[in-house]
């Protein structure tokens, strides 16, 4: 019975983390897109990106600048400036790389 136990535990356990993983990723595909949406559509209004990615919350682009879901919760995101100022892009500070091989950061 033991045995049986044993068994099933160790058929579903990476079925599970594989579940979790692939949800993960599909929490972070979405945060980003909605965030480079939110940055795209700031600067189409206001004609440059904004200073930061909280002001987009301000200014109700989005209603809150969400987790990144793929590393430490209070990890925020790496906000890449534009040559002219201001957020242009957002990337996750995650070092892990996803089920496709590609470092998270990369996204």
């Amino acid at each position: 019975m033991l045995a049986v136990v044993g068994l099933l535990a160790a058929i579903a356990v990476p079925s599970v983390v594989g579940v979790v993983t692939r949800a993960e990723e599909a929490a972070l595909r979405e945060n980003l897109a909605v965030m480079r949406r939110a940055l795209d559509d700031h600067f189409a209004d206001a004609g440059a990106y904004p200073p930061d990615l909280e002001t987009l919350v301000e200014r109700r682009y989005i209603r809150f600048v969400p987790d990144d879901p793929v590393s430490a919760p209070d990890a925020g995101w790496d906000a890449v400036p534009h040559l002219d100022g201001g957020v242009a892009d957002v990337r996750s500070t995650s070092s892990e790389a996803g089920t496709d091989g590609r470092p998270y950061s990369e996204w």
